[in-house]
């Protein structure tokens, strides 16, 4: 793999990084540390965006809980669910992304999400 396969995408401070590591000389322990950083810099601000989206994701399937449990919407809705793994699957193949890794990723979203959903549902609906 050369450093275009591994360039990271993500906005300028990624395009920073990129142009650092591409200009790394082999074998130059402080640049590679500092590059390391970097790179760890950019992870863990990636891991912020990820877990943000995850909770904001979650806080979306509640909602849809609620409209459900307020309108008697069954909470399974296995058409929707084919959907979701469709779409990941699009994108495994469409990014070059390991497929089995998507779906499991998927699994455990969609596992958490009806158990929201199930918790949200078996609630009495506050409204008249």
């Amino acid at each position: 793999m050369n450093s275009e396969q591994l360039r990271p995408s993500g906005g300028p401070e990624a395009e920073a990084v990129a142009r650092d590591v591409s200009s790394a000389l082999p074998g130059s322990g402080e640049d590679a540390q500092r590059i390391l950083q970097l790179l760890r810099d950019e992870l863990d601000g990636l891991d912020r965006t990820l877990l943000e989206t995850v909770r904001r994701r979650l806080d979306c399937c509640c909602r849809i809980g609620l409209h459900k449990r307020d309108h008697a919407i069954p909470m399974m809705q296995p058409h929707r669910i084919g959907v979701v793994q469709e779409r990941a699957a699009a994108f495994a193949a469409e990014h070059g992304v390991s497929p089995a890794f998507l779906r499991g990723l998927y699994e455990l979203i969609i596992t958490e999400t009806c158990r929201l959903e199930d918790e949200i549902i078996g609630v009495p609906s506050t409204s008249a």
